[in-house]
């Protein structure tokens, strides 16, 4: 399998985000490979992944929702031989759960319940595609915190 230096590079925004606690120097990071790949025309799995990333790291909830959207549809024209390509230990009905969860939470965020729950539901329909492990786990433990907020905001 050959490694993918895109994916690498979007592994490195992560670890500097999630690891290192270096919010800006990962978005920087992140434009930089958005501007690399060629934004929205580039190989969608690359797209996906860090249109998602991006938006873990925007400290406005509409611009975290539009990258969220953005990595939504990308992952539609993505296939698993393409994710097995790229050493991603997930198959694509993997990647929707995240997902929806995120774009859930930016809809909780903004008020707009009835499309938080409908990603909800999505999101939750899906899950059955994660095993159990520290990633399954972790998403499913989002949307169970994620439904009870749902839950006390009506």
């Amino acid at each position: 399998m050959t490694a993918d230096p895109t994916m690498a590079r979007i592994g490195q925004g992560v670890e500097l985000h999630h690891h290192q606690g270096q919010r800006e120097a990962a978005r920087e990071l992140f434009e930089q490979i958005w501007d690399d790949i060629g934004g929205e025309q580039g190989d969608p799995l690359h797209v996906c992944v860090l249109a998602h990333s991006m938006a873990d790291v925007q400290d406005d909830v509409h611009q975290e929702l539009m990258r969220d959207l953005r990595a939504l549809a990308a992952v539609g024209l993505i296939t698993d031989e393409r994710v097995a390509q790229a050493g991603v230990p997930l198959s694509v009905a993997g990647l929707y759960p995240s997902l929806h969860l995120n774009v859930s939470e930016c809809y909780r965020k903004l008020g707009d319940l009835g499309r938080a729950r409908e990603h909800l539901q999505q999101a939750r329909a899906g899950i059955g595609a994660l095993g159990d492990d520290e990633y399954g786990q972790l998403i499913r433990g989002g949307l169970e915190r994620l439904a009870e907020q749902l839950a006390e905001a009506t």
